[in-house]
């Protein structure tokens, strides 16, 4: 019996040996790798991935990048680039983007736009994701009061409107010296915690959600018969499993995000003047559009397409990652 087992144990491994070699086979790929697969075959994807890695290096390298264009920084503002009426002049060699009406380069700005926005979305996105991740394991966990506690709580702030919110945490915080002695004031800060406190409830949903079915397979079983705590159940056995959705949510809630701190500067209680925004310059641009349409074309083109391609870019990730679409 004992070289029964062992021929056969003998036999499935040469087969996974085989399987690996035999172009036919069936082989394991990790989620790195279905996701290769998937953006390799969508010409689509792949030129939303090259955008966005292009972005990214450019708002990166956004001081270095204005210095080889040879323009002037995104708050400089020069008179002299007005014209005789004292508009704003349209693209030319040295300000390829043109100029707004109070000088400043609107490349520059653009530039400078793309830092907050990424700024804002990963930021914004890693805090919604770390608190709704962890609340929402906890609640699927643990179910009971503390399961009805915590949706109850996720069910108040889903009622909260992001944007009437964080127009009226603003208007509160900017007279005087702010809100909390100073501690809150207009600008980056407030739109990361308005987007963070309320976002965090959709991802919390949906891992509560994982979690129900996940605490009842066998191998929580095992590990609970082992011995092992519930923190370690949680954290080292459930969170694993809990990696592709949460992946997944995070590339498809970043364009959200974006579009949420261009609304909250567009409506003027976001990034702060002089600080360059594209929701900001939208706003600045609607009373002079008709007379300077590159101050409203430019920023709105690199905002629809930054949000254009993460939305292409979680599609596809979405996809690869699922099981029941991936291949």
């Amino acid at each position: 019996m004992a070289g029964g087992a062992v021929d056969v144990r003998e036999a499935q491994v040469e087969g996974l040996q085989l399987g690996r070699d035999e172009p036919g086979a069936i082989a394991a790929r990790s989620p790195l790798e279905l996701f290769w697969r998937r953006i390799r075959d969508d010409k689509v994807a792949l030129g939303a991935a090259i955008f966005i890695l292009v972005l990214i290096v450019a708002a990166i390298f956004a001081p270095l990048i204005i210095k080889l264009v040879g323009t002037t920084g995104p708050t400089e503002q020069n008179p002299k680039t007005l014209d005789s009426f004292g508009t704003p002049t349209g693209p030319s060699g040295v300000h390829i983007f043109g100029v707004d009406q109070l000088g400043r380069d609107v490349f520059a700005r653009v530039l400078y736009g793309a830092r907050v926005s990424l700024e804002v979305a990963i930021i914004a996105t890693a805090l919604s994701v770390a608190i709704g991740v962890t609340v929402g394991m906890i609640a699927g966990y643990y179910r009971g009061w503390v399961d009805t506690a915590l949706s109850r709580a996720i069910d108040v702030l889903l009622a909260f409107p992001i944007l009437l919110f964080g127009i009226g945490l603003a208007s509160a915080c900017s007279l005087g010296n702010g809100c909390l002695g100073g501690a809150i004031q207009p600008g980056l800060g407030v739109v990361i915690f308005v987007i963070a406190f309320v976002n965090w409830t959709y991802i919390g949903r949906i891992i509560r959600g994982q979690m129900l079915s996940l605490r009842e397979k066998e191998f929580v079983d095992a590990a609970r018969s082992l011995g092992a705590s519930n923190r370690r159940i949680i954290f080292r056995e459930l969170l694993p499993n809990l990696v592709a959705p949460i992946i997944v949510y995070s590339t498809l809630v970043i364009p959200q995000n974006i579009l949420f701190e261009a609304a909250l500067s567009f409506l003027g209680v976001g990034i702060q003047p002089p600080n360059a925004s594209w929701g900001q310059m939208l706003a600045d641009a609607t009373s002079i559009f008709d007379t300077a349409w590159w101050y409203m074309v430019f920023p709105g083109s690199a905002l629809l397409l930054t949000v254009l391609a993460f939305n292409l870019l979680g599609d596809v990730l979405h996809d690869a990652l699922n099981p029941r679409v991936g291949k």
